[in-house]
């Protein structure tokens, strides 16, 4: 395990990455959605990737950039929808890109259970739904359970507060809903951070994911705040 994980660029810490690959996207709303890190993966040009996601993107910055550029052959999320998805919805009515769509709290269950080594796990949730066709069922005590597999991925790309040289990493607030377990749940992790602390300065007690879950990490000193840029016109490249 490398000791120093810190790497000066988003466009280093982007070097692995292939076509083909599925990447989960953290964030749970833009405190913990890592804009830049998803517009190094755009500079990769890679192509066909799998997407697991909270959403399918808004404007045409982050996730809605990287799916307007065609590079996105499948999205798994929780919402598709939502008032500024522009790019997604253009490509998913002409059946140029595929969905699958899972309930938030399966969505995050199905990542963790790879992270801990769980292979699936059976939930109430999407019973008697079309989320459920295809999917084995059980009964258990009387009642139907729906089989869901665990999600694991190629790559997490995370967006944290703090790390060390060593990747331990802390959060912004709700960043913390779908980031810790991503990290877990993917062969390699990327992390873009606001700052770095000194390891002697790093509390454990305040650490949430340990870096051995982390392989990479670089510093966005000034990330960018989706909304306010969706508002400004921004948009990527």
């Amino acid at each position: 395990m490398k000791i120093n994980k810190l790497f000066n660029s988003v466009n280093d810490v982007m070097s692995d990455v292939f076509d083909g690959a599925v990447i989960m996207l953290g964030g749970f709303g833009e405190a913990g959605s890592p804009v830049e890190l998803i517009h190094g993966l755009i500079d990769t040009k890679c192509k066909d990737l799998t997407i697991i996601a909270n959403n399918a993107g808004n404007g045409k910055i982050g996730l809605g950039a990287l799916i307007g550029e065609n590079q996105v052959k499948k999205v798994i999320c929780s919402f598709a929808r939502s008032p500024k998805n522009i790019t997604f919805k253009e490509l998913y009515e002409n059946n140029k890109i595929e969905l699958e769509v899972v309930p938030q709290g399966t969505l995050a269950e199905r990542i963790r259970s790879a992270g801990a080594g769980i292979p699936g796990f059976y939930t109430q949730t999407s019973v008697g739904t079309p989320l459920a066709e295809g999917k084995e069922i059980k009964i258990f005590d009387g009642k139907e359970y729906v089989l869901e597999k665990a999600l694991k991925a190629d790559f997490a790309l995370i967006k944290a507060e703090t790390s060390d040289r060593y990747g331990n990493l802390t959060y912004n607030k709700t960043a913390r809903n779908f980031n810790p377990v991503m990290c877990m749940a993917a062969n390699q992790t990327i992390v873009q951070v606001k700052r770095i602390e000194k390891e002697e300065n790093t509390d454990p007690e305040k650490i949430i994911t340990p870096g051995i879950f982390v392989n990479k990490v670089t510093v966005v000193n000034e990330p960018i705040i989706e909304s306010i840029a969706i508002d400004n016109g921004e948009t990527y490249p």
